[in-house]
């Protein structure tokens, strides 16, 4: 089978989409299949996006997705993000073609989305979309002088434009089900996370014990210190100002504790200048952004995974940290409520503050309980192997497939087929003036 994936977010911006995408990719191929992803085209990507798929193909590893890298432009709300550029879709079209897929899966809700959409649509192809964020609660973090009421009416007004032009619907937590479900709109509808490369989390104790001290010689306070590792977007909606505001005061009853953060986001020097007003810089690392290999490392080197985010809708660095045998002290919210289910791994708090410094402080001093925790976390991440999680998926691609092509619906009329013959010249030009 081959599958086209669409992404606005890929690999060099760090995010769960990303993750997802390139997770399943891998796993996808495996499986025997091939996999093709549509993302845009970042300024620091290592691939550059003007070859076609078909040179492509001859130069890209086997065991990873075809990318092909759309010409992109800044995002004016998020300087991390690339939006494509709208008037090369007879470029891109001419990729796909090439590619020939048999299904498209759609992960995304701009740009590249509309691509995909308009592909399948005109050469009768069905469609998956994945909802993976409820921009509908994210929006007002990137617009916020726009009301909040008015955000969410066009956000979902977007949503529901989107879910209607699936044939099938995938979620990565029940959250967003229910929100589906509160659209009305009648879709086969899957609960399907993001599942782990469990192998990438169990690395070599050597490979371990370098990192460790290469990480001791770039932050001399980590040494013989007890680390609170946040591994995540730095940015206010990851309700980063509810773990720093706890940091003086378990630093004033375990003296011997560093939080170590990593990630980097729109927010870094805010935090940064936070930590320095709180008196806790020399308790406090920015990292800034770790590839997926060191950051399997620094899970290996920590002892307590803390979480404080409210709007994680799929909880993937809970998962990891877990594979890591890291116990988890976590808000149980959206994706991490799905993932932990309770103390599943650590410990799953109310949005209280007095309660989650209690747990930090029951796995910095009971070793009994902490070594129970880290054998239960590794044990309880498993199930969330990305292994485990595809073979669902490819069943969904098939079922999908066959349910389509018994629809009499699909059927295009006559005038499609001239349309397309049209398009297959504009597209034959727009490649050569690309």
């Amino acid at each position: 089978m081959k599958i086209a994936m669409f992404t606005d977010a890929y690999w060099p911006r760090v995010n769960g989409v990303t993750v997802s995408v390139e997770s399943f990719s891998r796993a996808l191929i495996r499986l025997g299949h091939e996999v093709m992803v549509i993302c845009p085209f970042y300024p620091e990507s290592s691939v550059v996006g003007r070859l076609s798929a078909d040179e492509n193909r001859h130069t890209h590893d086997k065991k990873e997705p075809l990318v092909i890298r759309v010409p992109s432009m800044p995002v004016i709300i998020s300087k991390e993000d690339r939006m494509a550029k709208f008037h090369k879709w007879f470029w891109v079209a001419k990729q796909i073609e090439q590619f020939n897929p048999d299904i498209m899966h759609i992960n995304t809700e701009f740009v590249i989305a509309e691509f995909g959409f308009q592909y399948a649509w005109l050469h009768t192809l069905p469609v998956v979309y994945t909802y993976h964020t409820l921009w509908e609660d994210y929006v007002a973090n990137y617009i916020p002088l726009v009301p909040t009421f008015l955000l969410r009416f066009i956000i979902r007004g977007i949503s529901k434009n989107i879910v209607k032009r699936a044939q099938v619907v995938l979620v990565p937590s029940v959250q967003i089900q229910e929100l589906i479900k509160k659209y009305r709109i009648k879709k086969t509808c899957y609960l399907l996370p993001t599942g782990i490369e469990a192998q990438l989390f169990n690395p070599d104790a050597r490979e371990v014990a370098c990192f460790r001290e290469l990480l001791i010689q770039k932050y001399p306070q980590l040494d013989h210190k007890r680390i609170l590792l946040f591994a995540g977007r730095i940015a206010k909606e990851k309700n980063l100002d509810f773990l720093l505001s706890l940091a003086p005061k378990i630093i004033a009853k375990h003296p011997e504790t560093v939080f170590l953060l990593v990630g980097n986001g729109p927010d870094l020097y805010y935090y940064q200048e936070e930590c320095a007003h709180l008196g806790i810089m020399e308790h406090c690392i920015f990292t800034g952004y770790l590839d997926r290999e060191d950051l399997a490392l620094t899970y290996q080197v920590a002892d307590i995974f803390v979480f404080p985010s409210l709007t994680e809708t799929q909880g993937l660095v809970t998962i990891e940290a877990m594979l890591s045998g890291i116990p988890v002290v976590a808000i149980g919210a959206m994706g991490t409520l799905m993932v932990m289910n309770g103390d599943n791994g650590g410990f799953m708090v109310k949005n209280d503050a007095q309660e989650f410094m209690q747990r930090v402080f029951d796995l910095l001093e009971d070793p009994i309980l902490y070594k129970r925790k880290v054998a239960e976390a590794k044990h309880y991440a498993q199930k969330w192997s990305i292994d485990t999680l595809t073979v669902k998926l490819q069943t969904i691609y098939q079922d999908t497939l066959t349910t389509f092509k018994q629809d009499p619906r699909v059927r295009r009329s006559i005038k499609t087929g001239v349309y397309l013959k049209h398009l297959k010249k504009w597209q034959e030009r727009a490649g050569r003036s690309y």
